[in-house]
């Protein structure tokens, strides 16, 4: 085994618990109100979430990118 190839834990990693964390915290979200225009808070948590996800994975993407080079 080659010890060069061997990968580090980096911090930014840790952005891919925070989904994680946000959807499984299941008494938080597990209401009506508030609602925003007239969505449910369960329904428009779990929609803001999809795009905060991708907003999580981008900084990981961005480092995997920069350790190719």
């Amino acid at each position: 085994m080659n010890n060069g190839a061997r990968r580090k834990f980096h911090p930014v990693y840790l952005m891919l618990l925070v989904p994680y964390v946000a959807f499984f915290w299941v008494p938080f979200y597990n209401r009506i109100e508030p609602q925003l225009l007239g969505i449910p808070f369960f329904y428009w948590w779990q929609i803001l979430w999809v795009v905060l996800t991708a907003a999580c994975i981008v900084p990981v993407y961005l480092h995997q990118e920069g350790r190719g080079k």
